[in-house]
């Protein structure tokens, strides 16, 4: 994997250059430390805008349905489990938050995914449930290293733009090209297992690849990409694709003939 820095500014955007086992070099443009400060403030805003919201609840359901007098014993007992519960409920709440959200929603949290961000495994493949424990343990203590200053630091001086928890975790940050699919009306064949017959073991996995991570690939890299895949893809096919461009031939062939 290797860098090319665009620009020395506060945001650092930067493009990194993925070589797959295939020859085949997707590039990702990284993620600025701007735009990820962002993404974590509204992260955060949320959090707290559910702490608030379960104060002013719990604060009026107390208020409205007053408990009677209790033994001491009992009293003390149900305290302790209230506040065992709400620690853990704010435990959840602001590290459970992170890890769970990466882990299923593709690298991203609510603030990721409102700036275009997501989180990837090093080699541009999807974030896994380890990786986003480890990157989310190490935010804990970036958090208290003086509320990620050492941490900005780090992302500014990194050439693939990575905090700590992201250096631990082997991951990066990098930018979600939003895109629409082509408009296109294929439908399922019986013989679709037929058509992708000829294609050896190394191709149908270049195919299943190539659309697990177009989604991070910008306009001209997927174009560049799937122009050279499907230049080997094509004339192995026992079926005529060609109302399909490339993009649309590979995504079709991974979600339908691959499987």
């Amino acid at each position: 994997m290797r860098a090319f820095p665009d620009s020395l500014e506060l945001h650092v955007e930067r493009n990194v250059e993925v070589a797959t086992g295939e020859s085949v070099a997707f590039s990702y443009e990284l993620a600025g430390l701007g735009s990820r400060f962002l993404a974590y403030f509204i992260d955060f805003a949320i959090q707290i805008a559910v702490v608030i919201g379960a104060v002013l609840f719990f604060s009026w359901l107390s208020s409205a349905f007053p408990q009677p007098a209790k033994a001491a014993g009992v009293s003390k007992f149900a305290t302790a489990i209230v506040i065992g519960t709400l620690v853990f409920a704010l435990f959840m709440l602001f590290f459970g938050y992170f890890i769970i959200l990466e882990w299923l929603w593709g690298g991203r949290t609510l603030g990721k995914r409102l700036m275009g961000l997501r989180v990837v495994r090093d080699g541009g493949f999807p974030l896994d449930f380890t990786s986003s424990v480890v990157r989310n343990v190490v935010r804990m203590l970036e958090f208290g290293l003086g509320f990620y200053v050492v941490s900005a630091a780090a992302t500014i001086l990194s050439p693939f733009n990575r905090r700590l928890g992201d250096m631990a975790a082997g991951t990066i940050v990098v930018r979600d090209h939003r895109y629409e699919r082509a408009s296109y009306s294929v439908g399922r064949e019986s013989g679709d297992d037929l058509v992708v017959a000829a294609l050896a073991p190394e191709e149908r996995a270049l195919v299943r690849r190539y659309a697990d991570r177009r989604d991070a690939l910008g306009p001209t890299a997927r174009t560049t990409v799937a122009a050279s895949i499907a230049r080997a893809v094509r004339p192995k096919l026992a079926a005529n694709y060609a109302h399909l461009d490339d993009d649309a031939l590979l995504t079709y062939l991974a979600e339908h003939a691959l499987g």
